[in-house]
This record gives C-alpha cells, sequence and structure tokens, in this order.
C-alpha cells in the first residue's frame, strides 16, 4: 500500500466516502492543529532570535547556532502558512458544495411534493372545473335574480287605467276646492259704523301754534 494509501485510507470499491460534514469537520481539526504549530514556531523563533541577541560578538558560534535554528523554525512556518492557506481553500469549496447539495436536495424534495400535488390534476380538468365554477355562478345569478322579482303585484292592472283613474280623482278634488270657495261669497260682511271717530288736529297746526306763543314771549321779555 502506498503512503497516501496509508494516510488517507483505503479508496477501495468497498470504502465508504465521507460525508461534506465529516470531511468539513476532518478540516477543521487539521486547520487547529497546524495554528498551534505555527504559535508554536513564532515562540521558538522569538526566542533563537533573543539567544542570538544575548551572546552577540561574545559567543560567535552559539549565536550562529540560533539564527540557523531560526531560519529553520522561519521556513517551517512558511510552510505552514502555505498549506493553511489551502486548507482555508479547500474547506471553503467543501462546505460551498455542500450547500449546493442541500439546495438541490431540498429543491427536488419540493419538485417530488409540487409533482404528487399535480398527479391528479392537468390542464383539461382544470379547464373543466373553471367551467363548472362559471356555470355555477350563472345559476345562482339566475335564481337571485327569480328571488327578488316581485310576483302577483301590480302585473293584472294596466298602467294607464291606473292614470287615468289618477287624473279622476285629481279634478274631483280641484271641484270640491272651487265649490268651497264660490260658497264664501254668500256670508254678509259686517256693517260700516254710523259715528263718526273724533278727529285728530293736524301735526303742522300744533308746530305753528307753539312757534306764536314762543314769540309772544320773547316780545314780553324785551
Amino acid at each position: 500500500m502506498s503512503v497516501f494509501g496509508k494516510l488517507f485510507g483505503s479508496g477501495g470499491k468497498g470504502g465508504k466516502a465521507p460525508t461534506p460534514q465529516e470531511a468539513i469537520q476532518k478540516l477543521r481539526e487539521t486547520e487547529e492543529m497546524l495554528a498551534k504549530k505555527q504559535d508554536f514556531l513564532e515562540k521558538k523563533i522569538d526566542q533563537e532570535l533573543l539567544t542570538a541577541k544575548k551572546n552577540g560578538t561574545k559567543n560567535k558560534r552559539a549565536a550562529l547556532q540560533a539564527l540557523k535554528r531560526k531560519k529553520r523554525y522561519e521556513k517551517q512556518l512558511a510552510q505552514i502558512d502555505g498549506t493553511l492557506s489551502t486548507i482555508e481553500f479547500q474547506r471553503e469549496a467543501l462546505e460551498n458544495a455542500n450547500t449546493n447539495t442541500e439546495v438541490l436536495k431540498n429543491m427536488g424534495y419540493a419538485a417530488k411534493a409540487m409533482k404528487a400535488a399535480h398527479e391528479n390534476m392537468d390542464i383539461d380538468k382544470v379547464d373543466d372545473l373553471m367551467a363548472d365554477i362559471t356555470e355555477q355562478q350563472e345559476v345562482a345569478q339566475e335564481i337571485s335574480d327569480v328571488i327578488s322579482r316581485p310576483i302577483g303585484f301590480g302585473d293584472e292592472f294596466d298602467e294607464d287605467d291606473l292614470m287615468a283613474e289618477l287624473e279622476e280623482l285629481e279634478q274631483e278634488e280641484l271641484d270640491k276646492n272651487l265649490l268651497e270657495i264660490e260658497g264664501t261669497e254668500d256670508v254678509p260682511l259686517p256693517s260700516v259704523p254710523s259715528t263718526s271717530l273724533p278727529s285728530r288736529p293736524a301735526k303742522k297746526k300744533v308746530e305753528e301754534d307753539e312757534d306764536d306763543m314762543a314769540d309772544l314771549e320773547a316780545w314780553a321779555a324785551n
């Protein structure tokens, strides 16, 4: 068996493929492991850098060894960064594929439900149903019109005869009113009184007498 076969398991026909959720979970666990490795390498790089600075020119050999270890750690850190980018891209692609799979699955489920709903229905049956509904509405309207129509009231009388009878009644009422007016002419009017009313002095005469009296008083005063 190859190295990849040992690492990822057998891919034979009898092997069961993992679900997208399982694969996504595995990738997340790998990301967490590599993130911890990153933290460890970053701390080691800081330690080696501090060792190199501490020794400096005093112990060049120790300083050089520390810088070499620092370079190795930085190389491993760069490799982990690239691996994390690849895993992140793969996980996002798998999540999108899983989302698309769920969407298609739900759409197929809805399509089956719609097909089951329309299983016993076709366009001809729908047309027949709508025609029946329209017919029943027309029947209901005709029944309403018949029920609301007056029955046996006024149909047996001629409208012209009724109008002629109404005109005769109006003429009788008019003649009656005229007779009542003519009867009032025979009633005697009250007699005029024979005694004359007392005369009332004219307003102008009174004013002239008042003026004469005022002149007389003025002359006497002088």
